[in-house]
């Protein structure tokens, strides 16, 4: 048996790599004001309810018995990878590891790790399809574990939002700041740190430049890209989304794309019309 991949919603991941590799996903809550969303909402049915509501969504961290639930449904003897959004910004990777631990002391024979990937949505996705991919011919769990992490070094993922609503609503910008920006057509361009945290690259006039500023990073880091991966997320604009795709692959023709809509998770805190790129 192939060893078992295990992430989080935070992962963006397209459903069709969920289903080829086997992919569980343990998801993590999100309520609006007093009422938590029904886990099997799509994305589209998602956005529509977060622009009604006058308040943000907020998100909760699975629970270490939804991450214990899902060891146990794991075929006997089966290792399993745990790869979790960034514990800076989620205590999802801490669930985990309380999960392990209660697994251990029950005595399961399975051998669980857990990584914590330092990144989320593209990043992520992109770290758990290589990880699929390698678990179908590598054996040892240790040796998956640490191509991952070897991975997790050289995986880049920059994002751009085109309304700053959320963050605002969301306390990370005060409503003065957010007012003058949406004035000035000002669009951050935001890059995920070695420590998976946010930080601002540069500020653009409009949305256009913001994604211009995209395309330079993938200039600037001179991969093989014919042989790599690409992951591009959105939050419900893939109209856009495609466009970026057809923009990127005239200059640098990836071997394959993940391409999906941001989930839920994410996309409570992009709000619509974001769009980020993992390479």
């Amino acid at each position: 048996m192939p060893i078992k991949i295990i992430t989080d919603s935070g992962s963006d991941l397209p459903l069709e790599y969920i289903e080829k590799f086997n992919i569980s996903i343990v998801k993590l809550a999100v309520h609006f004001q007093n009422e938590k969303m029904h886990e099997e909402m799509d994305a589209c049915a998602f956005y529509a309810k977060m622009q009604e509501s006058k308040d943000l969504p907020t998100t909760a961290s699975p629970s270490p018995l939804q991450f214990l639930e899902q060891f146990k449904e794991v075929e006997d003897g089966t290792d399993i990878l745990v790869i979790s959004m960034s514990s800076n910004i989620s205590s999802t990777y801490q669930a985990a590891m309380i999960a392990k631990e209660m697994y251990e002391e029950e005595g399961h024979k399975a051998r669980i790790e857990v990584i914590d990937s330092k990144t989320f949505s593209g990043g992520l996705s992109l770290l758990v399809a290589f990880a699929a991919k390698w678990s179908q011919t590598t054996h040892c769990i240790m040796e998956l574990k640490d191509k991952v992490q070897h991975q997790i070094k050289d995986v880049s993922a920059f994002f751009t939002l085109d309304t700053l609503e959320n963050v605002i609503k969301g306390g990370r910008l005060s409503r003065l700041s957010g007012a003058v920006a949406s004035v000035l057509n000002i669009k951050l361009l935001l890059k995920i740190s070695a420590e998976g945290t946010v930080e601002v690259v540069e500020k653009n006039r409009g949305f256009q430049k913001a994604l211009s500023g995209i395309m330079a990073r993938l200039e600037e880091k001179h991969h093989d890209y014919e042989k790599g991966m690409l992951a591009i997320v959105h939050s419900n604009c893939e109209k856009r989304a495609l466009e970026l795709k057809e923009r990127i692959l005239e200059k640098h023709p990836f071997k394959e794309i993940l391409f999906s809509n941001m989930g839920p998770i994410m996309g409570v805190y992009a709000g619509e019309g974001g769009i980020g790129v993992a390479f």
